[in-house]
């Protein structure tokens, strides 16, 4: 895992933490009127430039992941809605990784370390979802990581998408095991509060689109979101126990509008990461 600034913390030690922009202006701030400026000019060049997004197409191979009444694999129309949002994204000048570009089986552990491996500016986790035999439920929805589920749907569907119970620690080098919880809790902690402002972007930029489910923010504890340093969410795009979710998740204009959806909610957050160092 790589970080991308230096603190002088207590006893003289030096330890390398990614944070927020505007965090790390705050901090700055709170250092002195002579310190209001501590980001580097290397630094500037690469929080503006450097706009790498992961996509992680769910299940694969063996994992179906969920099965519609038209027998549609949630594992096919999460490779195919992948696509469809990585031609939008490098059509607006991103770069893009996909975690699996066909259908392959990939487990849950790799498809975070591929992208914090490419240093991945943002993780975009696509998904469709079910909750059979109920077939009224429908529409889009966006998680983010918690060890706590926000209601009992996203409870359900984090357990059929497997979840996992904790967070994995990263190693900090040169510092003692207190001061990296420390530094571990205030990483997560950034990376929590990007996250919901993606979430934000995704859940305002699809509602103008696409069906979306009663309160579509939501958060529980999905294996593929739990990276400490990178953004993430999982969108679940629509729900294939639900005949007309299903329907339309067949046609390439409605996830031709989910992708141009979540492109549209990406620009918006870089734009906000944009915004926030120029005034720095």
């Amino acid at each position: 895992m790589s970080f991308s600034r230096r603190f002088l913390l207590d006893a003289g030690v030096k330890a390398t933490i990614s944070l927020p922009l505007w965090m790390q202006a705050a901090l700055a701030r709170a250092s002195g009127p002579d310190r209001a400026r501590m980001i580097s000019p290397a630094a500037y060049r690469e929080a503006t430039r450097h706009r790498l997004v992961v996509i992680d197409p769910g299940h694969g191979g063996h994992d179906p992941g969920c099965i519609g009444q038209g027998n549609l694999f949630e594992k096919d129309i999460a490779l195919s809605a992948a696509w469809d949002l990585r031609h939008a994204l490098e059509r607006g000048g991103y770069e893009v990784v996909m975690t699996r570009a066909r259908d392959v089986f990939i487990p849950l552990q790799n498809r975070v370390d591929i992208a914090e491996k490419h240093k991945a500016a943002l993780f975009l986790s696509m998904h469709a979802n079910s909750v059979a035999p109920n077939t009224t439920v429908r529409g889009a929805s966006v998680y983010t990581f918690s060890d706590q589920a926000s209601d009992g749907l996203a409870a359900t569907i984090a357990r059929s998408e497997n979840s996992v119970e904790r967070i994995s620690n990263p190693t900090f080098r040169g510092v003692s095991p207190q001061v990296g919880k420390i530094l571990f809790s205030l990483m997560a902690h950034s990376t929590k509060i990007e996250s919901l402002l993606l979430q934000r972007k995704m859940v305002g930029s699809l509602g103008r689109e696409v069906p979306m489910l009663p309160n579509p923010a939501r958060h529980a504890t999905f294996a593929v979101l739990q990276s400490s340093a990178i953004p993430s969410v999982l969108v679940e795009t629509a729900f294939l126990s639900n005949p007309q979710d299903e329907a339309a998740l067949r046609t390439n204009a409605f996830r031709e509008r989910i992708a141009g959806s979540m492109k549209a909610a990406v620009d918006a957050w870089f734009l906000a990461r944009r915004h926030a160092v120029a005034n720095l």
